[in-house]
């Protein structure tokens, strides 16, 4: 299997919980100490799950968010107890980790790629604990860590043939944080929809910030900036785009922003997001966003989790596909009408494909089982 990668995000803060105790924030080091979510309610499972963010925090809009939202359901589904940590910085991760297992956690859930060693460290250290990792795939399996990872070059494809669908310059755009897999996985999938637009319906929509077969592009070099994010897309506007979709967690917003000025100025344009339904997550740009590339990360964690719980763990990869509902293009919302119905009959017809197989959509970014 290729690894699957996913990088860091802006941190963000969670309010209002409380502190584990002293021996904890000893063990974290420079990280904060583990934050107990809310009491589970009386005769409720011993059964306490755990997940340690990356940089980007449990109020990032997006990766970290969808995660810990996932984990926050299971609780109240299933009455277990929770505890959350944030990661103020890359070095945080270990030593979260680590506390994380002092706490008692019975499935730690780490999120990205960036914990890719921490979390195999932990893990070897702590053989009789079980680890389950979003968004990153080890090349040799580890018997107590579970990958959550996703195909979400299937869904990207159908974005790319949206965004071709619905231009009206001919020019369409896509950007990265930094160029990894999990980035690049998003990249290439709406590439070759915007490619498979134009050959299906003999068109030239242009594509910027991306060329597949060189593996080269538009990156912003992290996941922080929002104002390159934003230049970036101003940049793309000025060379004709009218639909850009960033990949590149909270920079996101800086393309949002971009493209809401430039609607206030009287153009015509449109945002799509990626990992979460931007419409929901991200509602400053709700009057342009016209779909989403989600991961169902939620979904994953609750899944997980309850198998864990059930005493069904197991190493072997969750992958999420259009086949599962694990990716999904998200609906159009406040701009349903704006895509018209041949448009819509044709993703149904190319998602149908994509699941049967007689539509095949490769990245060199797309997870192996």
């Amino acid at each position: 299997m290729k690894k699957s990668l996913r990088a860091s995000f802006k941190r963000g803060s969670m309010a209002g919980v409380a502190t584990l105790g002293a021996s904890a924030l000893v063990l974290t080091g420079c990280g904060a100490a583990p934050e107990a979510g809310s009491t589970a309610s009386a005769g409720a499972s011993d059964y306490t799950g755990c997940i340690v963010s990356d940089s980007g925090g449990f109020d990032d809009q997006s990766f970290n968010q969808s995660s810990y939202e996932g984990l926050k359901k299971t609780e109240k589904d299933l009455g277990i107890k929770v505890n959350q940590i944030e990661s103020k910085t890359n070095n945080d991760f270990e030593p979260n980790l680590r506390a994380m297992v002092t706490a008692g956690c019975n499935l730690t859930i780490t999120v990205g790629f960036l914990l890719g060693d921490a979390t195999k460290a932990q893990a070897t250290a702590n053989p009789d604990k079980h680890f389950a990792i979003i968004d990153f795939g080890y090349d040799q399996p580890i018997s107590n860590v579970k990958p959550i990872i996703y195909d979400t070059a299937q869904a990207a494809f159908l974005a790319g043939y949206l965004a071709a669908g619905t231009t009206k310059t001919g020019t369409v755009a896509t950007f990265g944080g930094i160029k990894i897999p999990t980035v690049t996985i998003f990249m290439d999938g709406y590439a070759d929809g915007v490619k498979y637009y134009n050959e299906q319906k003999g068109k030239n929509v242009k594509l910027l910030g991306w060329n597949k077969d060189a593996q080269d592009g538009s990156f912003t070099g992290d996941f922080e900036k929002q104002d390159v994010g934003k230049q970036l897309t101003k940049n793309f506007l000025d060379q004709g785009a009218d639909i850009v979709m960033p990949v590149a967690g909270p920079v996101g917003k800086g393309a949002g922003a971009a493209l809401n000025e430039a609607k206030a100025a009287g153009k015509d344009v449109k945002l799509i997001w990626v990992d979460s339904d931007g419409y929901l997550t991200a509602p400053d740009y709700k009057g342009i966003m016209l779909s989403s590339v989600m991961k169902q990360m939620g979904e994953a964690v609750e899944t997980v989790v309850t198998e864990d719980k059930d005493g069904k763990f197991n190493s072997t990869p969750y992958v999420g596909t259009l086949a599962n509902d694990g990716v999904q293009l998200a609906p159009f919302h406040d701009l349903d009408s704006q895509v018209p119905a041949e448009l819509k009959s044709d993703l149904e017809k190319i998602k149908k494909d994509i699941i049967d197989g007689k539509l095949k959509v490769e990245s060199a970014a797309s997870p192996k089982a």
